[in-house]
C-alpha cells in the first residue's frame, strides 16, 4: 500500500534529497515539511527526520530544530501512534524534543566519524524493522560527530527494560553507552538511529541493508 511520507526539512539539513529518493523508489507519496509550518497529521501516514546540521547545530545538536512549529505537529502525529523516524540529525532532534529518551553527545574521540559499521538488530517490533529479524546483523554507514548515546542510569534501565533499544553497535564508533546506536520510544512507533539507511541502498554504496528499513 501507497503511504504518504513527510520529510522534514530544517535550515542546515541536507538528506532530504536522499531520504526523498528512498520513499519514492517505495513507490510512496513523498512531501517536504517546512519548519516554519504546522501540518494536518491525519494527512500523512508517516514522518521521517533526514540527516544534517538543522540550525547549524548552535547550542546542541538538533536544540532548536526541536522547538520550531513543526515539531509541533510531529509530536501530535507521534502521540496518534504514527511512524515516525529519526536519521542521525533527525534522531538529535527526536531527543532533544522529549520523542525519544537520552541524549547524543560528542564522540569520544571528538572526531567526526564517517566509516561503515556492522550493526545489531535487538528490537523488530516497530514500524521501521518489519523486514528484519532480532539479533540480524547488518551494515550501515555512520556520518556524524555527536553520535555518543548517553542517558542516566535509572532512565538507561528504563530502556532496557521496556526494549527500546533498537540497534547496537557491534564495535562502538564514539562511545555509546551499552553500544546503542538506535533507540524506540515506549509505545515503539518513534524510532532513532546515528546510522543512515538511506545511504545503503545500492551495492556500490557499500550495502544494501538500508532496503530493511522501509
Amino acid at each position: 500500500m501507497a503511504l504518504k511520507v513527510g520529510i522534514t526539512r530544517f535550515l542546515g539539513t541536507n538528506c532530504d534529497e536522499d531520504i526523498r529518493k528512498w520513499v519514492l523508489s517505495k513507490n510512496h507519496q513523498a512531501e517536504y515539511l517546512w519548519y516554519e509550518d504546522r501540518f494536518d497529521v491525519n494527512s500523512y501516514d508517516m514522518v521521517i527526520l533526514p540527516g544534517g546540521f538543522s540550525h547549524g547545530d548552535y547550542l546542541r545538536c538538533g536544540a532548536l530544530a526541536a522547538h520550531t512549529p513543526l515539531m509541533k505537529s510531529v509530536k501530535e502525529f507521534a502521540e496518534k501512534g504514527k511512524p515516525v523516524l529519526g536519521i542521525c540529525n533527525g534522531f538529535q532532534i527526536l531527543c532533544e524534543a522529549g520523542l525519544l529518551p537520552g541524549a547524543l553527545l560528542r564522540n569520544d574521540s571528538l572526531r567526526f566519524k564517517d566509516e561503515l559499521t556492522t550493526l545489531t538488530f535487538k528490537n523488530t517490533n516497530n514500524p521501521f524493522s518489519k523486514n528484519a529479524k532480532t539479533d540480524q546483523k547488518i551494515v550501515l554507514p555512520i556520518a556524524h560527530g555527536e553520535g555518543h548515546f548517553y542517558a542516566d542510569s535509572e532512565n538507561l534501565k528504563k530502556i532496557t527494560d521496556n526494549q527500546q533499544v533498537w540497534l547496537t553497535y557491534d564495535q562502538n564508533p564514539n562511545g555509546s553507552l551499552l553500544n546503542i546506536a538506535g533507540v524506540l520510544n515506549a509505545q515503539k512507533n518513534v524510532c532513532g538511529l546515528m546510522p543512515h539507511p538511506e545511504r545503503a541502498l545500492h551495492t556500490w554504496m557499500g550495502s544494501t541493508d538500508g532496503e530493511f528499513f522501509l
